[in-house]
């Protein structure tokens, strides 16, 4: 029998934290996506504290446009927040979402504002 879209995506993404820890250095981008909104952090692991977050529900956050329009915008927001908080680099935890659509607009979106990973 085949496994629920909760249980397979949990399971993708123990298997993504296994090797993925975000540092002091190189903190951690963690997407979720629900139906219609997205959402991104930037975590530091050793310290447990998130440094930096963004959404589509943000206050004065335009959600014009589709979906993965959206996306890119947080990515672009995120990318912003990092630059204030000194944060140049990042791990991408895509959190057990396949690498397109919205996740892949917000991983270019914070590219595009400046992040590498």
């Amino acid at each position: 029998m085949a496994f629920s879209k909760y249980t397979r995506r949990n399971k993708i993404r123990r298997r993504i934290r296994k090797s993925l820890e975000g540092t002091t250095e190189r903190p951690r981008l963690s997407v979720y996506r629900s139906n219609k909104e997205i959402y991104a952090q930037i975590i530091d692991d050793t310290t447990g504290k998130t440094l930096g977050a963004a959404s589509s529900r943000d206050k004065g956050f335009s959600s014009e446009g589709s979906k993965a329009e959206v996306a890119k915008k947080v990515g672009l927001a995120i990318a912003e927040k990092a630059k204030e908080a000194g944060i140049e680099a990042v791990a991408f935890d895509r959190g057990g979402y396949l690498y397109h659509g919205r996740v892949k607009q917000l991983a270019e979106g914070a590219r595009e504002g400046g992040l590498k990973f």
